[in-house]
């Protein structure tokens, strides 16, 4: 992709790595038809976008909708994300195209001193630290204690519970699509094996936030749990932890500086590490021609 950039007179960027490779074919006739391709792929990203949009809009307005857990509106829930994917799919292709790093909407100074500043790693250390060990001890419990890693027999209680629709009041689930999920997870008894992944992955988590070895990845998996505890109608303390997260998240970069990846992240080549932008070489000027006697 990065022949892409080179193909229209875009400076190259040279990433000072021992891990880059050189990439020989990057000027080829068969980049040049690759790039092209891409290029109108990228194109359907925004009607694909409004499609989806469109799509969303009749499935969640009060005034015209198809009706709550019919066929109808499983099928545009479906249709819904995997058009989301494809933009999502599009938008990364495009990642690569000509003035895509160049910053459109310039964030507050204090915004991109907390998300891109290594100093700023003291600030998400004790939030790392409390998310590490909430993470750690709640997947600890279901190591050592009954119900989970035994069976999973807490686990199927917590998903029957969830999926139940009372005759008066609201149900703990507020999306038909995930009452369905969870349905499908009982009925196929799944259970034994889901909750080893609840409580690994809960493990996991805690010790990532904890030694700061690959926070953002670590902390994109705990927002997905807590996601999945808010879906499923649990609260406590999730809210909390889900936006603390985000945070993390967003300061992928430099919230594990005063931890592991300090070192982890250079090694895997991202993000601290200098790039040389070296203009492309200008056409050699044509011979003079000679002069007549």
């Amino acid at each position: 992709m990065a022949g892409c950039r080179a193909l229209r007179g875009a400076p190259a960027v040279v990433e000072a790595s021992a891990y880059a490779a050189p990439n020989p074919g990057a000027r080829g006739p068969g980049r040049r038809m690759g790039c092209v391709v891409l290029a109108r792929y990228r194109n359907l990203a925004v009607p694909l976008a409004i499609v989806a949009a469109v799509i969303l809009f009749w499935i969640e307005n009060p005034w015209f909708h198809p009706d709550p857990g019919s066929t109808l509106e499983d099928v545009a829930s479906i249709a819904f994300w995997i058009l989301m994917l494809a933009v999502l799919v599009l938008l990364f292709q495009d990642r690569n195209a000509p003035q895509s790093e160049e910053v459109e909407v310039e964030g507050p100074a204090f915004t991109r001193y907390l998300f891109n500043n290594t100093r700023a790693g003291i600030f998400w250390l004790p939030i790392r630290l409390f998310l590490g060990f909430e993470w750690l001890v709640a997947g600890w419990h279901k190591l050592t204690g009954t119900g989970w890693v035994d069976g999973g027999s807490a686990l199927l209680g917590y998903w029957q519970n969830a999926v139940k629709i009372p005759t008066q009041g609201s149900a703990p689930i507020t999306f038909e699509w995930y009452r369905n999920f969870l349905q499908f997870l009982i009925d196929i008894h799944a259970q034994s094996w889901f909750a080893w992944l609840v409580t690994l992955g809960e493990i996991a988590v805690g010790l990532g936030l904890l030694v700061g070895a690959l926070t953002g990845i670590a902390a994109f998996f705990g927002a997905t749990m807590n996601m999945s505890y808010m879906l499923a109608g649990s609260t406590s303390v999730n809210p909390v932890m889900f936006a603390f997260t985000i945070g993390i998240i967003l300061a992928w970069k430099v919230a594990g500086w005063y931890g592991l990846d300090r070192y982890l992240l250079p090694l895997l080549g991202v993000p601290w590490h200098r790039r040389a932008v070296v203009p492309a070489a200008e056409p050699a000027a044509p011979p003079e021609p000679a002069g007549t006697a």
